[in-house]
């Protein structure tokens, strides 16, 4: 029984992007009033060519200081997708000029798979292999035919050395927001991953 891995890289060609939109009110009410003005700006950038917006998710709730009730807080969370990371500069634009909350991303992402995966697995079989006929070898054997071949889930992430996330993240500081262009977005290479578990026959 022999482990083999299989590991290739592509270029990311989607992101995705988390932002919050959060205001305070003495009522409920008022907190909601006043978000809705604040994502007022917002709803147009989202309904751009190319982009899709995965989630919208709204929480309404009072604050408490101690036991006494000290007014209400609204937010709306986001979260956005495009594949056309041409757009992908001038919607962080956007969305930052709105003054989010916090705005996390980009999270990288490969919008097709399938063809990355095929190849890992190639490699991962190969690898085993590789492994099984120097066992053999090391033995005074021969491998024979495949037996068994335990196929591992396909694991995808962005590659470490490709420094994380471009944009790690906006905290809404007050004043003007930052330029996207001092920030890298260029799309980070992703890593997709294959494991297997192989037996094979030895031969004398």
């Amino acid at each position: 029984m022999t482990k083999g891995t299989g590991k290739v890289e592509r270029t990311a060609d989607r992101a995705e992007v988390q932002v919050n939109f959060e205001t305070v009110g003495a009522t409920r009410n008022e907190a909601v009033e006043l978000l809705n003005e604040r994502v007022a700006s917002v709803e147009p950038v989202l309904g751009r060519p190319g982009v899709e917006v995965r989630s919208r998710q709204l929480s309404v709730h009072d604050n408490w200081d101690g036991q006494q009730r000290a007014g209400s807080r609204a937010s709306q969370q986001y979260v956005v997708r495009t594949d056309d990371l041409s757009q992908l500069d001038a919607l962080l634009s956007a969305l930052v000029a709105a003054e989010p909350t916090w705005l996390n991303g980009p999270q990288w992402q490969l919008a097709r798979d399938a063809e990355a995966i095929r190849e890992a697995q190639r490699e991962a079989v190969a690898d085993a292999r590789r492994r099984a006929e120097g066992y053999a070898e090391a033995l005074g054997a021969r491998l024979g035919t495949l037996q068994r071949l335990s196929d591992g889930d396909g694991e995808v992430w962005a590659a470490e050395a490709a420094g994380g996330r471009a944009l790690a993240a906006y905290g809404g500081a007050v004043g003007a927001p930052p330029q996207m262009d001092q920030f890298n977005l260029e799309a980070q290479q992703i890593v997709v991953t294959v494991r297997c578990t192989a037996t094979w026959i030895l031969l004398d």
